[in-house]
């Protein structure tokens, strides 16, 4: 007979002793909520005051005498780039010979990876790009051209973030990132607080949802799903327990690959009505999650291939791609197990993520500059041939609306929608 290890519920995952700040109380005996405590921020306070960069009232002697931090140079680097990029076009689409998309050229290290993008609904002139190595850049013309912005609560540590994840509504922002770290505005950007987070908390933060005044959403790659509505003070859990341990007290659950499951997320995507699918770090299986369900929920994948990511169209319904550049749609809308493959000239390329325009036309981008596009809901797609000239992967397709679309890659690649 099989021993099956029970994991611990998300309650225990907080609960401290002590003095020590915890982030999340254990229930009582009544049924009260649990709520994720904001931690103490005197600590953050301190350390951030402590070690906030040189003013530039600093004497020259000092400067010359004194070191430069990796701050500091980071610093000093992207300033430099961003000059030296002043006098170059923002943007050439002639040279990259692309019809429907112009590459923006950003004042970043080359290997940086871009993985989020947002813009303030009240002014969609002004965005925000988040990547990996520490990376913020911001725009306020609509994305054409783009600057480094530094956020001082963001550098108290000697940390090289990788910022996952960013979300706006109205003038409230938030961003989360790797290590946890979680920033919060209510000035659209102008300036950013830095809210304290437990380090136990149940895997990495890796996507963050702002869904009214003072609220949002945030979701770690282990499954834990927590709700605020007082700008980050409480958090409540949305879900019981961590995915693998939802897993892993259900080994009869059919779940191919489930059984004694003990990895994290590789992709995960929220629909407009709240409601989640999530890969696998394996891509063996996905999970889906509705409001008011307490745990998540598995599924046999439908494809032979293993899955590389998941999302949802416009219509309500899943798109799947498959490892080795598969593309399927579900039959219908909502969460479905039954998909079926379009064709799709990928190339052997992976295909890494699709992103609806409109109910009609969306794109989907993958490796080595693949670039795919659907006038009619997916049924076909047409491969953009001139955007094999990009020596770079594209992650991620990003409509903020039907007149504004981004492409994020590696190597600091970013593609613009012309339209």
């Amino acid at each position: 007979m099989a021993i099956i290890a029970l994991k611990p519920s998300l309650a225990s995952f907080f609960a401290g002793s002590g003095a020590t700040p915890r982030l999340l109380q254990p229930p009582s005996s009544s049924s009260s909520p649990r709520l994720l405590t904001r931690a103490s921020s005197s600590s953050s306070s301190s350390s951030a005051s402590s070690s906030s960069s040189p003013s530039s009232s600093s004497s020259s002697e000092q400067s010359a005498s004194a070191p430069v931090g990796r701050r500091q140079f980071a610093t000093l680097t992207s300033l430099s780039l961003a000059a030296s990029l002043a006098a170059r076009p923002a943007a050439r689409a002639d040279d990259d010979g692309l019809s429907e998309w112009e590459r923006v050229y950003l004042p970043i290290d080359p290997g940086v990876v871009l993985l989020d993008i947002a813009f303030v609904p009240d002014d969609s002139s002004h965005g925000f790009l988040l990547g990996t190595r520490q990376t913020i850049l911001e725009t306020k013309d609509g994305g054409s051209t783009w600057v480094p912005r530094s956020i001082a609560s963001a550098e108290d540590e000697d940390f090289n973030y990788r910022f996952n994840s960013i979300s706006f509504k109205g003038k409230e922002g938030w961003i989360v990132g790797k290590p946890a770290i979680l920033l919060y505005t209510s000035d659209a950007g102008e300036t950013w607080d830095r809210i304290p987070l437990s380090s136990q908390l149940p895997g990495d933060i890796v996507y963050i949802k702002a869904t009214g005044e003072k609220s949002a959403e945030m979701v770690t790659d282990q499954g834990a799903i927590y709700i605020t509505s007082n700008k980050g003070y409480n958090w409540r859990a949305a879900v019981q327990e961590t995915v693998s341990a939802t897993l892993n007290r259900t080994v009869s659950s059919g779940i191919s690959g489930a059984s004694y499951y003990t990895g994290t997320f590789n992709t995960v995507n929220r629909s407009p009505e709240g409601n989640y699918v999530a890969v696998s770090s394996r891509g063996n299986f996905y999970l889906t999650w509705e409001p008011g369900q307490p745990f998540w929920q598995p599924h046999n994948r439908a494809v032979a291939r293993r899955i590389q990511n998941m999302g949802w169209r416009a219509d309500g319904g899943l798109w799947l791609l498959a490892r080795g550049g598969g593309l399927y749609l579900s039959k219908g809308t909502g969460i479905r197990e039954d998909f079926e493959e379009v064709s799709v000239q990928s190339r052997g390329f992976g295909i890494l993520d699709v992103g609806y325009r409109s109910l009609e036309e969306a794109w989907a981008a993958g490796g080595s500059g693949i670039l795919l596009r659907t006038n009619n809901g997916g049924k076909t797609w047409i491969r953009e041939k001139a955007a094999d000239n990009i020596a770079a992967n594209l992650y991620s397709v990003k409509f903020i609306n039907d007149k504004k679309g981004f492409v994020l890659g590696n190597d600091g690649v970013l593609l613009r929608y012309l339209g």
